[in-house]
C-alpha cells in the first residue's frame, strides 16, 4: 500500500487480482528486454484458437518524461509519452493511435496525501471527457468516477465506491453500471508467511435480480512456486500454477472446468514471460 489515499479504479483492486490476474487459457508468451541506457523492448504473441495476435513494444525512459510505442499484428501504432511533475504533484500523459486520428487523449493524475484526483479529456472536436476522484487515507477511501460523450451529450458512466484497507486485509463496495449494479469484494492474507490469502467477490444486479459470486485462494509453495485457485457461481473450477524458474521469469499454467458443461473439453493455458 501506499502512504497517502488510493485511486478510485484501486478500489477492490487486490481482490479482483487474486481472482482474476494472470489466469489464462490461451497459449502466450512475452519477451521483455530492459537495458541501463533507459530503453525498453518487449514482445509479445498470444495464440487464441486458430488465430495468432502479437505486438512490439517499446519503453524509453529519461529523468521526466516516459515514451511508450506499441505496433500490433495489425499495423496500429499506439504512442503515449508521460510527463512527471510538469504540474506540482502532478503526472501528465499525452496519448494516440495511428491511423485513427480521433484517438488522441491527455490524461492529467494529480496526487495528494489526502486525495488523488484522475482526468482524461479526447483530444478531437467532440471529446469523451472521463473523471475520478478519491478522498480519504491510505486505510479509508470514497471514490467515485463519471464519464461525459460530448457527441450525444450523454453520460456514459457514473460510478460510486469505499474501500478499506489494512497490511493483511481489503475490502470494496462498489455501485457500478450507472447505478445498476452492486459489487462486495474482500481478500484476507491468512499467513503472510507462506502466502495464504484467500478473496470473494459478490454481485448483484438490481435491474435483474441477479446474483454471482466468484471465491478464490492463492499459496505460495514456495519462495518461487505459486498456486491459486477460483470457484464462481456458474459452477466453474479454474486452477493456476506459477513458477519462476529464473530471476523473474515466470512459467504460468491455467486450467478451468465447467462442471454445467459435461460435453466440452476443459479449457487450458500455457503462459511463458522472459526477463533475460
Amino acid at each position: 500500500m501506499g502512504t497517502g489515499v488510493a485511486q478510485f479504479s484501486d478500489i477492490g483492486k487486490r481482490a479482483k487480482d487474486l481472482l482474476t490476474k494472470d489466469y489464462n487459457f490461451d497459449y502466450k508468451i512475452t519477451l521483455s528486454r530492459l537495458r541501463s541506457t533507459g530503453m525498453g523492448l518487449t514482445a509479445t504473441g498470444l495464440k487464441m484458437d486458430q488465430i495468432f495476435l502479437g505486438d512490439i513494444s517499446t519503453q524509453y525512459k529519461t529523468r521526466n518524461t516516459i515514451v511508450d510505442v506499441k505496433v500490433d499484428t495489425y499495423s496500429n501504432v499506439s504512442t503515449k509519452v508521460t510527463i512527471l511533475n510538469l504540474l506540482p504533484s502532478a503526472t501528465t500523459a499525452f496519448s494516440f493511435k495511428i491511423p485513427d486520428h480521433k484517438s488522441g487523449k491527455m490524461d492529467v493524475l494529480y496526487v495528494h496525501h489526502h486525495g488523488v484526483l484522475n482526468s482524461s479529456i479526447g483530444l478531437n472536436p467532440t471529446p469523451l471527457l472521463e473523471f475520478s476522484a478519491a478522498i480519504g487515507t491510505k486505510e479509508l477511501s470514497l471514490g467515485g468516477e463519471v464519464g461525459f460523450d460530448t457527441a450525444s451529450a450523454s453520460f456514459t458512466k457514473y460510478n460510486a465506491g469505499i474501500g478499506f484497507n489494512k497490511p493483511d486485509f481489503s475490502a470494496g463496495l462498489i455501485l457500478t453500471d450507472k447505478g445498476q449494479t452492486l459489487k462486495a469484494s474482500y481478500i484476507h492474507h491468512v499467513n503472510p508467511l507462506n502466502g495464504i490469502a484467500v478473496a470473494a467477490e459478490m454481485t448483484h444486479r438490481f435491474s435483474t435480480y441477479e446474483n454471482s459470486f466468484m471465491i478464490g485462494s492463492s499459496h505460495a509453495v514456495d519462495p518461487y512456486t505459486l498456486v491459486k485457485t477460483r470457484f464462481t457461481h456458474n459452477g466453474k473450477v479454474a486452477v493456476l500454477c506459477q513458477r519462476e524458474w529464473r530471476p523473474k521469469s515466470f512459467l504460468t499454467l491455467s486450467a478451468e472446468y465447467d462442471s454445467k458443461a459435461l460435453n466440452s473439453s476443459s479449457k487450458l493455458g500455457l503462459a511463458l514471460a522472459l526477463k533475460p
